[in-house]
């Protein structure tokens, strides 16, 4: 019992996590990261990414910066972006500054929020890029020639 001490430390545990959320990816305030970011998880960021992002719930801090495009199920804005957001859910909060469209289901901005651009409800967005494809599609069978319009630019669907 009070006998030799061991070097052997216990395995560090991991907190548990509510609802089974596991720990966002973080770009802290310092960082700068010049490219793409895509996550099955969550991130947070508080720095500055030049690039496109593709995640499940996306957070930009006041101090945060995004200069892309960003595609995710839910995204709160506090900080700024320049580019498209698409997602299911989207929260403008006071501090935010956004400026590009917003494709969105579910939309809530704060007053004192900034937003220069277009919002557009996704279904109606959906359906509408469906409506399109398909016109092409049918106008090409029906003509036998090319369109202007591709068929690899497919609708995205909302999921």
């Amino acid at each position: 019992m009070f006998s030799a001490k061991t070097s052997e430390k216990p395995a560090p545990r991991e907190a548990p996590r509510p609802h089974g959320k596991s720990m966002p990816s973080i770009i802290s305030n310092q960082l700068v990261v010049h490219g793409n970011l895509t996550a099955d998880g969550d991130i947070q960021v508080d720095g500055t990414v030049e690039g496109d992002i593709k995640t499940n719930e996306l957070t930009i801090g006041e101090g945060g910066t995004v200069k892309g495009a960003i595609t995710a199920e839910t995204i709160m804005v506090a900080g700024t972006v320049h580019g498209q957001v698409r997602a299911k859910t989207v929260s403008l909060a006071r501090t935010a500054r956004v400026q590009g469209d917003i494709w969105h289901e579910s939309l809530a901005i704060e007053a004192g929020a900034r937003f220069e651009g277009s919002c557009k409800h996704l279904s109606s967005a959906t359906a509408a890029e469906g409506e399109v494809a398909s016109w092409a599609k049918a106008r090409r069978a029906a003509t036998g020639s090319a369109s202007t319009i591709e068929e690899s630019a497919a609708p995205v669907q909302a999921s």
